[in-house]
């Protein structure tokens, strides 16, 4: 396989024209749009804005994957799910976003199935790596820099290891299926964010108090489910897969500059 990675700078997604100019010159087989706006709370202040990357740009993907005839795999979330069961969410349970992250991302799964066919919606959860902003990143840097950590305990989902989603996505890819769709990935097993804090540091060897604290001790502006476990039965079951458990992905984290 020959990549093709693009910055924000080098393929806007929200302008149309940039997508073209984009396809017209690399005349890609397969697009992976990882590409989100994912500041869950800032989302409820800037709507306009998780709007135009998460719903107009995930459709001038798709519209200009249509014409090129490009298989889309396209990420979205947990949170399109209000997290009010207890029992892992299927494909076909009833999404219902309870902020706008969730709504907007709900919104792009749709304009991708309204517009080409060929797509593979893939729903994940708690995603981290040492790249990027997410949970594990700041949990070690926040141990670095106090005694004692406060973290919430009554959000229950399942952490998902970056490269164990894209080892994935390339598998659907190899596959040659067209079994075309939505599919839930994540890492098996489920936690609340305390039990995740609380790994981080024992794989890590980080000395450090973590105190679990309600929600309601944490107040944030964007409602989050508190229950978004994901059944991964569906793509198991097409793509043969084995899936790891969230504690076997889990990793020392490598110092990155």
């Amino acid at each position: 396989m020959n990549f093709v990675f693009c910055s924000s700078s080098e393929l806007d997604i929200t302008d149309s024209a940039s997508c073209t100019t984009v396809f017209e010159k690399h005349q890609p087989d397969f697009c992976i749009n990882a590409a989100a706006y994912t500041a869950v709370d800032k989302a409820e202040n800037e709507p306009e804005k998780a709007h135009a990357i998460n719903v107009t740009g995930a459709q001038n993907v798709a519209a200009v994957c249509k014409i090129h005839d490009t298989v889309l795999l396209h990420v979205s979330t947990d949170f399109v799910f209000d997290g009010e069961k207890t029992s892992p969410y299927t494909e076909e349970d009833r999404s219902n976003p309870t902020g706008v992250y969730g709504q907007t991302k709900l919104d792009g799964e749709k304009e991708v199935a309204a517009v080409w066919e060929k797509h593979f919606i893939v729903r994940t959860s708690w995603v981290y790596s040492q790249f990027g902003n997410n949970f594990m990143k700041t949990m070690l840097r926040l141990a670095s820099e106090r005694d004692t950590l406060s973290v919430v305990n009554d959000q229950i989902g399942t952490p998902t290891h970056a490269v164990d989603l894209a080892e994935v996505i390339l598998k659907i890819i190899e596959s040659g299926k067209k079994a075309y769709g939505i599919y839930h990935f994540s890492n098996e097993g489920q936690c609340s964010w305390y039990d995740f804090a609380q790994k981080i540091f024992e794989v890590n060897a980080v000395s450090i108090q973590v105190n679990p604290i309600p929600s309601t001790c944490y107040p944030t502006p964007a409602k989050r489910p508190k229950y978004s476990v994901l059944d991964k039965t569906k793509i198991k079951e097409v793509f043969g897969l084995d899936i790891k458990k969230w504690e076997q992905s889990l990793e020392p984290f490598p110092s990155v500059v």
